[in-house]
């Protein structure tokens, strides 16, 4: 090796070190995903002789709206994302001032990210519970036991509750990511702002958000794709019941629950096919506002 001149050797070691990645991710993603897309075209209960149907079971999928009118409940989790997003901007711009205790607010609010699901879905299950929970001996506490409600048994909140308990999850990741991106900026451009005379919101304005619009370009990205995705949350506390179904609930139990791997399959690579065009959306609404 060290007779190869130096462009050879750079050319030999890039390729040693991009093989283990390449082999894994072919072998995890792209394998996998192919697997997936053969299997949508055709009728198989994941045991039995596999019969080729071709389009037949997309027919089925988009001939009944009761497989897509579960999206609706992935709205609560993409509302609670946006809502997720803008709070840990806020908490992140907070805590990279020169506040007291600024480490250890990190902390506490990076470990519910760090708890297992399961742990966090027991955690709330104690606190909304209807009977003894926290939320409503609390309301009871102070006054407002007229506003106290069965969280989890009502339709009509049982999802805000599972959003709100996602929202809670992921909001310690999202304020890391900024702190990150915040802690990136030059000073001199703060100092150039306040010798120009401009007041804190201008600086958040013209000098914080064009820094991180990439970050925050990312951050909406995993919360278009984290609330079309949305599952162990919903799944752990409620497995679906009371109208708490998702899409990839709805993918799962059509796959192994009814055993239809083939229609499972087509659920899965239009789930897919779903996140591809949405990302593909927000990035031209974002490149358009590169081009301004």
């Amino acid at each position: 090796m060290f007779n190869l001149s130096y462009k050879t050797q750079r050319k030999l070691i890039l390729v040693m070190f991009l093989t283990v990645p390449l082999a894994l991710l072919l072998t995890f993603s792209y394998y996998p995903a192919l697997n997936l897309l053969y299997y949508s075209f055709l009728d198989w209960d994941g045991l039995t002789e596999k019969h080729f149907v071709g389009l037949a079971n997309y027919a089925e999928l988009f001939s009944k709206a009761e497989y897509f009118a579960v999206l609706k409940n992935n709205l609560y989790y993409f509302v609670g994302g946006l809502l997720q997003t803008m709070a840990a901007l806020y908490l992140a711009v907070v805590l990279n001032g020169r506040i007291r205790g600024r480490n250890g607010f990190r902390v506490v609010l990076f470990l519910p990210y760090i708890m297992h699901s399961v742990a966090i879905v027991f955690m709330f299950q104690a606190l909304f519970n209807n009977q003894y929970g926290t939320l409503n001996a609390f309301l009871d506490l102070i006054g407002l036991d007229s506003l106290q409600h069965n969280w989890l048994g009502d339709p009509q909140t049982v999802n805000y509750a599972l959003a709100f308990i996602s929202m809670w999850k992921y909001l310690g990741l999202s304020v890391v990511i900024f702190l990150g991106a915040l802690q990136s900026i030059p000073a001199d451009l703060y100092e150039a702002a306040r010798i120009d005379g401009a007041s804190p919101g201008q600086q958040f304005r013209y000098v914080t958000l064009p820094n991180i619009r990439r970050v925050l370009e990312l951050l909406l990205l995993l919360s278009l794709t984290g609330a079309l995705e949305a599952f162990e949350i919903p799944y752990i506390m409620m497995l679906g019941a009371n109208g708490t179904q998702t899409f990839i609930i709805e993918t799962i139990d059509v796959a192994f629950k009814f055993k239809q791997v083939g229609l499972g399959s087509a659920l899965a690579v239009v789930l897919l096919a779903i996140v591809l065009v949405f990302i593909s959306i927000q990035r031209l609404i974002f490149k358009g506002g590169d081009d301004k």
